[in-house]
């Protein structure tokens, strides 16, 4: 049973739920020596804890400040697991009172039902957005691993609520609560947000993410292809229901000659196969988009069942995000940053 255990060499355990004592990863299989600080792990959570994240954001206020209790020694990692814990603060238990009998439409309450016997009401428990805290203070960690091999992994907005960013300008995405590359198209997803939060409803977009430097022949050649880790990776954040890379789902619109990336003595001429060729990276910018559904929890009234198969009606309050978009963003860089991490490991192990 590894539900909550992710990777083979890098291997990350995620613990804790919404509205627990606390929630945490355990990383095992990190290098030592390593330099790692707490701000180089608290830069990434501050941008996905809650209370940021412009005009889409919950009020829930978590400073999640993160602590190092083991596999770290006068900051240099010592190759040992590394525990990390980020303590909840800011839990309204009470707000979920009524819900204990009651199932919310788009969430998992009913399936880890039927699963366990059990569930914990209280903000989803174990299936709460909340768990990504983890994620993305492990990949904290990961990161420090690929900037020491030249990688960077960076992810925008690219759509939100049905608006689409035209251009790319990646040094602009630090100048918006909601990281899009496009600055006009970035002021119309505000306003989107807005109109749709006095409807009392949420909405999905699409997260662009970009790794480069990475070197050629990373992923195996049969089932741990380098796109499919990637996309089981993303496909496992909540909030995910479909991954694209390169081209994705516009190749099947292509002819062989379109989709092609023609090979010259400089290098690529195109890269609709997103860096990644027959499952390994080809040593172009690996480049995969997420579709990102609208947060499950909304104002306005819905029809669902109780724990007695009787039908009611359902209006969630609270505090919710009207989109996961930007706080979902380093969740999704942590998991490609994981995944890299994990397969660059792997490939010194067999080429040194």
């Amino acid at each position: 049973m590894a539900g909550s255990t992710f990777g083979n060499i890098f291997r990350v355990t995620t613990w804790g739920e919404s509205h627990g004592t606390a929630v945490g990863a355990t990383i095992d299989g990190c290098p030592p020596g390593l330099a790692l600080a707490l701000d180089d792990i608290q830069d990434d959570l501050d941008r996905r804890r809650p209370g940021t994240g412009g005009p889409a954001a919950s009020p829930r206020q978590e400073p999640d400040r993160v602590e190092i209790l083991s596999g770290v020694f006068e900051g240099r990692t010592t190759g040992t697991p590394i525990s990390l814990a980020i303590f909840n603060k800011d839990a309204h238990s009470k707000s979920y009172d009524h819900l204990r009998k009651i199932f919310r439409p788009g969430h998992g309450d009913i399936s880890y039902l039927k699963k366990y016997g059990i569930r914990d009401h209280r903000g989803g428990g174990r299936a709460s957005a909340r768990e990504t805290a983890a994620r993305v203070a492990a990949g904290a960690v990961a990161r420090k691993m690929l900037i020491s091999a030249g990688i960077e992994v960076t992810a925008y907005t690219v759509a939100l609520g049905g608006i689409a960013a035209d251009r790319r300008d990646l040094a602009l995405i630090d100048g918006n609560p909601l990281r899009c590359p496009d600055p006009e198209a970035a002021l119309r997803m505000e306003e989107r947000i807005e109109q749709v939060r006095k409807e009392g409803d949420t909405l999905g977009g699409i997260v662009e993410i970009l790794a480069t430097g990475c070197p050629a022949g990373l992923g195996e050649p049969v089932f741990d292809k380098l796109d499919g880790e990637l996309a089981r990776a993303l496909m496992s954040i909540g909030a995910v229901k479909g991954v694209e890379i390169g081209a994705g789902f516009a190749a099947a619109a292509m002819t062989g000659s379109m989709n092609n990336d023609p090979i010259t003595p400089a290098g690529f001429a195109t890269n609709n196969a997103g860096g990644i060729l027959a499952g390994i990276s080809s040593g172009q910018d690996i480049v995969a988009r997420v579709a990102v559904k609208p947060i499950p929890s909304i104002g306005k009234e819905q029809e669902t069942i109780d724990l007695d198969g009787k039908p009611v009606k359902i209006k969630i309050g609270g505090r919710h995000d009207i989109s996961a978009i930007p706080r979902i963003i380093p969740v999704c860089e942590a998991m490609v940053i994981l995944t890299l991490a994990d397969h660059l490991l792997r490939q010194r192990a067999i080429r040194w």
